[in-house]
């Protein structure tokens, strides 16, 4: 919701409009991530800005409308996953008792969020073939 308001009245539109069960997975950091929680929407702005959490909606009923069903709602990541984690205390912890094996992880993660969000923008252009057929128009 941080992140970005709009998305997320798309995303419970589109989970309320969908004829069967629909799944809304949302990023809400608690007080053990070490994260001042009077600053919890800022901090979940900045989990999509680095890719840590990407927006993306994916809807089925698209694909009768010949449109995608996944949407990439971020942007590509803007700012380094560092950046995000060392804003956390869980990460911090780690990177003043294990400086080495931070960085180590920190590089890791940034690679697999590079990964990631390569295959989503992939995924975004994926053609799949028509599963709903149209009645009126096969007469």
């Amino acid at each position: 919701m941080g992140a970005n308001m709009t998305q997320t009245v798309k995303a419970f539109n589109e989970a309320e409009a969908h004829p069967g069960p629909s799944l809304i997975i949302a990023y809400s950091p608690c007080i053990a991530h070490g994260v001042d929680m009077t600053k919890m929407m800022a901090h979940q702005k900045v989990a999509a800005e680095t890719g840590y959490w990407p927006l993306y909606r994916f809807d089925p009923n698209r694909e009768t409308e010949n449109d995608h069903a996944l949407h990439l709602d971020s942007r590509p990541p803007t700012r380094p996953f560092r950046e995000f984690a060392e804003s956390e205390g869980r990460f911090a912890m780690l990177s003043r008792t294990n400086p080495k094996a931070a960085e180590e992880l920190f590089a890791a993660a940034q690679a697999d969020i590079d990964d990631r969000w390569h295959l989503y923008e992939q995924m975004v252009q994926v053609e799949r073939r028509a599963r709903y057929v149209d009645h009126d128009e096969e007469s």
